[in-house]
């Protein structure tokens, strides 16, 4: 029961915010190109929620190398989401991501986003390279952990500061989840030897 509770919040808390962008009235007016682009940054939020409890070992029914290895994939597909975020923004307005990318755009959700994009490539690229590095394995879990915090900070900031097709309610329950998740992995991680 307890585990069917747990996912079943993890689904709800997932597909209600991409349900409610699904319904926004301001997609009618938007190239495909560019609401793609949107529910992809939608979606990077929600593996933003999906990251931490992997990293804790608090979705049931997954062993401890089972969760590290959806981790990984999990990781790799926050990456790619962030990519198509970035490029179909790109393809439909590129003097906004330009604005974006050198921190010139007078939006400051911008900044943030940006802030987070970074965090995540850097992230990515530590997590594939930490051993090749010969980077103690204390280093490499709190540099993780730090960049997980820009990360999560960054895009909570970039999706609460944009007034698009996420819904209010449904943005602000899923941002409110994803603080919590890290701040957790952060509290429980952070001085852990193993």
């Amino acid at each position: 029961m307890r585990a069917a509770l747990i996912w079943g919040g993890l689904g709800l808390a997932l597909a209600l915010p991409l349900g409610a962008a699904a319904l926004s009235p301001l997609l009618a007016w938007r190239e495909p190109v560019y609401i793609a682009a949107g529910f992809a940054g939608v979606i990077g939020l929600g593996l933003l929620l999906v990251q931490p409890l992997l990293a804790l070992g608090l979705l049931p029914g997954l062993s401890a190398p089972h969760a590290r290895r959806i981790h990984g994939w999990t990781g790799a597909s926050l990456v790619a989401a962030v990519i198509l975020h970035v490029v179909g923004l790109w393809i439909t307005s590129p003097p906004d991501v330009i604005d974006a990318l050198t921190f010139t755009s007078p939006t400051p959700f911008s900044i943030w986003g940006v802030l987070a994009m970074w965090g995540i490539f850097a992230n990515a690229l530590l997590a594939v390279t930490w051993r090749r590095l010969h980077l103690h394995p204390r280093l490499w879990r709190r540099a993780h952990l730090a960049l997980a915090a820009l990360i999560a900070g960054g895009t909570i900031a970039h999706a609460l500061l944009i007034d698009g097709t996420m819904e209010l309610l449904t943005k602000l329950g899923l941002c409110l989840l994803v603080g919590l998740a890290v701040t957790r992995a952060l509290v429980t991680r952070w001085g852990t030897r193993r």
